[in-house]
């Protein structure tokens, strides 16, 4: 059927629409806030006494909705499009409680931080830390509800000090993000091209660029320094440094990119962990990691692997450390689809618990959405 309104006629149907939609945000916030009432009775009922320690997020119920928004979506817009619309409305609805913090492996504009706001939304209060370790102790402490941390990337491979991190740490991983990884070449407003005589960014980044920086800037020096984030605000304030680091960074800084997008490879993606200090229920479509050590035995790697063989269950990552109690001894970093809940898991790690000298589940958690 052909649509025969006018230009004045789509503007008057736009705000009447438009007006809904807010009055419909609303309503839900107001179910939102029913919602937190709920809980926080819950909580004090049980307990008999007043209580300030709710835990008002739920990461698997917002991974529910998000797949829900995503799977009967019927367009134009694109389903993680549209996603990403209702995340930030899921953020406010709970920021009226009380807005989430969040630590992150600062300083302002890493990837860790944009990694942060794409999983929490940007009502979450979001925290720079300057080290990996600060991240796991403010939310250790509590003055953090949630940490974002650096895990893997797909050109780099592992983040080995996350890693170890979790072997002392009371965590629980209760959540995933997956970010696309874009580095530009960023200097400060006004600088050529000719000036520009040494290159900073985090170790991993300069990595990422290894290829492309030696084609370009052969003859230039390269200095690995704490963050992107750290290698911006030089590149601002230091005459003659350029910065390897993302658009969010050229933003926050106000810096001119002097080349876009000059990762070695094109699908270059980092996939961070969310810890917390909660178990999260299963969401439908997770995935649980777990620390293991075997005894030092041949065939003791067969030995951890084939009840995952037997039990039908896809690993997604397997990596290695150095144990930390005995000389050339290793744990293993182990993650697999499914949660500690299901029956069939459990089995699986029971089994693995007869076996091996350690181990320590890091948690089950929703696979990423977006």
């Amino acid at each position: 059927m052909a649509d025969n309104r006018d230009l004045d006629q789509v503007r008057a149907d736009i705000d009447a629409i438009d007006l809904e939609i807010q009055t419909l945000i609303n309503q839900r916030a107001r179910c939102a806030q029913r919602v937190a009432e709920i809980k926080l009775d819950e909580v004090n009922a049980a307990s008999g006494q007043e209580s300030t320690e709710v835990v008002f997020y739920r990461p698997e119920r917002e991974a529910q909705v998000l797949r829900s928004i995503i799977e009967r979506n019927e367009g134009p817009l694109e389903g993680e499009n549209l996603a990403r619309i209702f995340r930030e409305i899921m953020s406010a609805c709970l920021a009226l409680e009380r807005p989430l913090q969040v630590a992150y492996l600062g300083p302002e504009g890493t990837f860790t931080q944009a990694a942060s706001i794409k999983h929490f939304g940007h009502a979450a209060v979001c925290v720079p830390q300057g080290t990996i370790d600060a991240v796991f102790a403010q939310v250790e402490s509590g003055e953090c509800n949630y940490g974002v941390v650096p895990v893997e990337n797909s050109t780099e491979g592992m983040v080995s000090h996350t890693l170890d991190n979790f072997m002392d740490s009371p965590l629980k991983i209760s959540g995933e993000v997956e970010l696309r990884i874009g580095h530009h070449l960023l200097v400060a407003p006004h600088t050529s091209a000719d000036g520009i005589k040494r290159i900073c960014a985090h170790q991993q980044a300069l990595a990422q660029c290894r290829n492309w920086l030696e084609r370009h800037w052969p003859g230039v020096e390269r200095e690995a320094v704490s963050s992107n984030g750290e290698a911006a605000r030089m590149a601002l304030e230091t005459p003659g440094v350029a910065a390897v680091a993302g658009a969010m960074a050229a933003d926050l800084y106000q810096l001119e990119k002097l080349a876009e997008h000059i990762e070695d490879y094109a699908d270059n993606t980092t996939r961070f962990l969310v810890i917390g200090r909660e178990d999260v229920p299963p969401s439908g479509n997770d995935k649980t990691s777990i620390i293991v050590s075997s005894r030092n035995k041949p065939g003791a790697i067969f030995t951890l692997l084939e009840p995952f063989r037997r039990g039908g269950v896809s690993l997604t990552r397997i990596d290695t450390r150095p144990s930390r109690t005995e000389k050339w001894a290793y744990v293993f970093f182990i993650e697999f689809e499914g949660h500690l809940q299901d029956d069939s898991i459990a089995a699986i790690v029971a089994e693995l618990e007869e076996q091996s000298i350690l181990l320590k589940p890091l948690g089950s958690y929703p696979q990423a959405v977006l």
